[in-house]
């Protein structure tokens, strides 16, 4: 099953509940401000994705508090500040993808 963390008010996790929804794949969509992602689901995704800068929001007004920081406190600052990430977050299984990308979500297995 297909995890998208998003924020209710981000077109882009929008548009990304919208291409699974077309294409009839079960997702379960997750308010990353409400929820963030707990230290494990972090792992997974950044596991996936490999660079953890690619994980944070350069328009978010916590970003200054992340861009100077190691890698370890980059992993701390995004667990403690949800805000901080860009979304959506799309996972499903031990793929992961951040941000629009409809492309690397069509390869996705969703079955």
């Amino acid at each position: 099953m297909v995890q998208i963390f998003g924020k209710t008010k981000c077109f882009d996790t929008k548009k990304a509940e919208r291409f699974f929804k077309e294409r009839g794949a079960k997702f379960h969509s997750v308010d990353i401000l409400l929820k963030g992602l707990s230290k494990g689901e972090l792992t997974n995704v950044l596991n996936a994705v490999k660079d953890i800068d690619l994980l944070a929001d350069a328009k978010s007004k916590e970003y200054h508090l992340f861009k100077h920081l190691t890698d370890e406190g980059k992993f701390e600052k995004l667990l403690d500040y949800p805000a901080l990430f860009k979304t959506p977050i799309v996972r499903c299984g031990k793929s992961a993808a951040v941000g629009f990308c409809p492309q690397e979500w069509a390869n996705f297995n969703t079955d």
